[in-house]
């Protein structure tokens, strides 16, 4: 099965609530339309009422079933403020543990914040009004991402907001890549919660078992070297972190993916030869191994997916088309 028909059924089963806080956008209100025609998932659209509803008029977009939601209409506005504040005011506490000058937020500050879209969004995450977020269409990802942590949180035992490319291979097979976008030089831990993140975002959108490869320039000891030590150390974590997950490293990318290369360097891995996560250790390796791939060999790359949150929030790129949108929300509504 073509893996986006498996994300088609995934949305359609679960039918999630996506909030789409950029809803005055006339892409936004669009894709919105095509997810509604397909019963991919419930949109809550952000903004006026009365201005959504006429943008869609004008554009000939039917949006029936679409959830509209603004902050000056929302009957919990009142203690949504005041949990954003003492979320912050913590927040603020723990930098200053750290020897960091925080000063806590004020009251009006926070309101403010939560006046922006995005923001406001992420806190129908929070409270589970939507299940997941995608926005970033009209904005930057310096606001997707903050709201994102600020709001909707890391998952238990996750040190950081990552990245995965699903890549599907001419000949069918489909490997997970991470990370390809988001985290330039992962330390040791961040490297074990971006394989942890990968391993979770490969089983939910393609069914398959992960088996996770760190990979590396090395196999198994065949070099040293200080970034060898880190890729080595992120397994140990990884595996504290995620017993059932089947990991391995170190690895290089033939061992980690050829049968008989793997049979030769690395006979006694149950990973070796047959990953289909594979880990890079930092963004450039990964950055330029899913561009060769996917311009070499062919492959077709979706993503980049958001990974390691409580609960999804996709950021899309500036110039993303209606369809773009409405593709990144049949992914958001899938890893629900």
């Amino acid at each position: 099965m073509n893996p986006f028909e498996r994300l088609h059924l995934i949305a359609r089963e679960k039918r999630a609530k996506i909030v789409l806080p950029e809803g005055t956008d006339p892409r936004v209100i669009k894709a919105a339309g095509m997810l509604l025609k397909e019963n991919f998932c419930t949109p809550i659209l952000i903004g006026e009422f009365d201005k959504i509803q006429q943008i869609a008029l004008e554009h000939q977009v039917v949006i029936d079933g679409a959830v509209i939601k603004h902050w000056k209409n929302e009957q919990n506005w009142s203690s949504y403020i005041l949990e954003y504040l003492e979320l912050r005011k913590e927040a603020a506490a723990r930098s200053r543990l750290k020897g960091k000058n925080v000063p806590d937020p004020t009251l009006e500050e926070i309101e403010k914040q939560l006046q922006h879209p995005i923001f406001y969004g992420s806190m129908l995450v929070r409270k589970g009004i939507a299940d997941g977020s995608v926005a970033g269409c009209a904005h930057p990802t310096a606001d997707t991402i903050r709201a994102a942590l600020h709001l909707i949180g890391l998952a238990p035992g996750i040190k950081v907001l990552s990245s995965s490319f699903l890549m599907v291979m001419p000949d069918g097979r489909i490997f997970t890549f991470a990370d390809p976008a988001y985290i330039p030089n992962p330390t040791p831990e961040e490297l074990a919660s971006i394989g942890v993140s990968a391993a979770e975002t490969h089983q939910k959108l393609t069914g398959e078992t992960p088996l996770v490869a760190f990979l590396s320039y090395s196999t198994k000891g065949s070099a040293e070297g200080p970034s060898i030590d880190a890729v080595r150390k992120a397994l140990v974590i990884a595996k504290e972190l995620a017993p059932h997950i089947e990991m391995d490293g170190e690895l290089q990318l033939d061992a980690a993916i050829v049968p008989k290369v793997a049979a030769s360097k690395a006979p006694n891995s149950k990973v070796a030869g047959k990953a289909n996560v594979l880990i890079f250790p930092d963004l450039n390796s990964g950055n330029i191994g899913y561009k060769l791939v996917n311009r070499l060999a062919g492959a077709e790359a979706i993503g980049p997916i958001s990974q390691g949150l409580n609960k999804p929030a996709f950021d899309l790129s500036r110039g993303a088309s209606s369809e773009e949108i409405a593709k990144t929300c049949i992914i958001a509504a899938a890893l629900t």
